[in-house]
């Protein structure tokens, strides 16, 4: 667990004792010094500590198995309670919070939520069995149940509404309900996805109720991941927030649209309106698998990508929101990398050669004896990178062929292999990156070396950017940094340290001064450049 702080735009914080299993469930008290942390363990399900040194302030006991949630009574005399999969909800006194009394029978199943109210007159939980249990605050008596019968479905969150008199549930029956506490009715249902259709993706799986606004907005989020803005006397959501869940494999720029894509290893592909920030899940006959790698048109405003279930992909920027054809061309191999060059020429990179596609259509195949690890492409110019350790250049022909072109032998100098190629953007120059956390770059006038300074990362080179005046690059690395390089002034570098925490996976330049990154923590964050002009 990490404790931080957020302060003029800045976070900072520690690590706390770490637990036993994963956490499921965390609250504070309402003096912001006390924290209780719940979920799996071997012989304890729960810590409560304080905030400022990780001290024990009390016991989680009385559970046998897991625990889903927990909940602080915001009033002194303080007050907790937790929910099990042992059906149980067990009630604390505190602080030092101490056991009181474990309620069963309420609840024939798991339970996955409790909250006390804001006044702490009261406490709800909720659970798998679809049953909602009122309590006393104080006492931890339980007083009815409400609702029998109206979710369909499991039970996964509860939230309060500032005024102690309304709740809020979330379900699996792809519903999120107001109840009005004391009538025991619901007095406001969203239902989301299209009527009468089932759909695992929008189950319900958590929901708040923020205190701090004055607008009545609930949040809640689905199985997908994706956050539905609710406001009371509305049918349908004001607004979704959508985005990834699992690790981003690779990002791309469609520059006329200025939109970045990214893709994730279950095959999610989301686009992103850069000047908003905000995410739209691409339609269509989206990949199923591993997404290994985008590259944009410079033809058209279209957008290629390649992936893990051995398919061709396109999706067209032109229509709001973003969607796939519904004619992917399937691969005989698994695919390395894609690169899109002029003439509506697609280049597909697998572990035995290179693919040429035409208008969806295969037009030549090139053999080569060294196994394809990167492609990048610029006008007719096409750079394969190898397992070899060297940087293989070809021309591409008005037939859609490769011909070898530059050095006979290459590019050489890499003492590992190539990972990430990238062309700058006036064409002048190529950057190669290799799996020991070392770049090149290269002038294409000649294929002289215009640098090989740029040898700061520690781990696999993963992507490379350039910015538009081609005198800036960006780098991200397995080794969790963004480096930032000077082309002019090769030792000067900027660092974005510990930027993914699991290895950045692609950088995009978008601005002069603005950086796009992706990683394996399915997060997208953007960086401003400073310092390196």
């Amino acid at each position: 667990m990490f404790l931080g702080r957020c302060a003029y735009g800045t976070v900072w914080g520690r690590a706390l004792p770490k637990a036993a299993g994963r956490i499921n469930d965390l609250s504070w008290d309402g003096d912001s010094q006390r924290i209780i942390a719940v979920g799996d363990g071997k012989e304890r399900f729960g810590h409560c500590i304080t905030a400022d040194s990780g001290n024990s302030v009390g016991e989680i006991s009385g559970h046998s198995s897991q625990i889903n949630c927990v909940h602080i009574r915001q009033q002194r005399p303080l007050r907790a309670a937790t929910g099990s999969d042992d059906t149980s909800l067990v009630f604390y006194h505190g602080a030092p919070f101490k056991f009181n009394t474990s309620l069963r029978g309420q609840h024939n199943k798991f339970i996955f939520g409790t909250a006390f109210s804001p006044d702490g007159a009261s406490l709800v939980s909720v659970g798998s069995d679809r049953r909602i249990w009122l309590y006393d605050g104080k006492t931890g008596e339980a007083r009815t149940q409400i609702g029998e019968g109206v979710h369909t479905g499991s039970i996964f969150g509860v939230s309060w509404a500032k005024d102690s008199k309304r709740f809020v549930t979330a379900s699996a029956d792809q519903t999120v309900r107001i109840w009005d506490a004391e009538a025991g009715k619901a007095v406001q249902t969203w239902r989301m996805g299209d009527e009468g259709v089932t759909s695992i993706a929008h189950q319900q799986v958590g929901v708040v109720w923020p205190s701090g606004r004055s607008d009545g907005l609930v949040v809640s989020v689905d199985l997908d991941g994706n956050l539905n803005y609710l406001v009371d006397g509305t049918p349908k959501p004001t607004r979704v927030i959508q985005g990834h869940q699992k690790n981003i494999t690779a990002a791309g720029l469609v520059s006329r649209s200025s939109t970045l894509f990214t893709g994730s290893y279950e095959g999610r592909i989301c686009a992103w309106d850069i000047s908003s920030g905000a995410a739209s899940t691409v339609s269509g006959d989206a990949h199923t698998n591993y997404v290994a790698g985008f590259s944009a048109s410079p033809d058209d405003d279209s957008i290629y990508s390649v992936g893990w279930d051995d398919t061709l992909r396109s999706a067209s920027t032109s229509i709001t929101p973003p969607s796939y054809s519904s004619s992917p061309v399937s691969l005989s191999t698994q695919p390395k990398g894609l690169a899109c060059a002029s003439g509506f020429n697609v280049l597909v990179a697998s572990s035995d050669g290179i693919t040429a596609y035409k208008n969806s259509l295969k037009a030549s195949t090139t053999d080569t004896k060294f196994s394809p690890t990167a492609i990048a492409a610029h006008g007719t110019i096409v750079a394969v990178g190898g397992d070899d350790r060297i940087t293989h250049l070809y021309t591409l022909s008005a037939d859609s062929s490769l011909s070898p072109t530059g050095p006979e032998d290459g590019l050489r100098r890499a003492t590992a292999a190539i990972t990430a190629l990238a062309f700058s953007s006036n064409g002048a120059y190529l950057a190669a990156g290799t799996g020991n956390g070392k770049i090149i770059v290269y002038s294409t006038s000649d294929w002289s070396i215009a640098t090989d300074r740029w040898s700061a990362h520690t781990a696999r080179i993963t992507s490379i950017a350039w910015d538009p005046l081609s005198k800036l690059a960006a780098s991200g690395s397995l080794d969790t940094n963004v480096f930032f390089w000077s082309l002019e002034n090769p030792g000067k570098r900027t660092k974005a340290g510990n930027a993914h925490k699991d290895g950045v996976t692609g950088v995009v330049w978008v601005e002069e001064n603005k950086v796009l990154s992706t990683g394996g923590d399915a997060t997208v964050k953007a960086w401003k450049v400073e310092g390196l002009a």
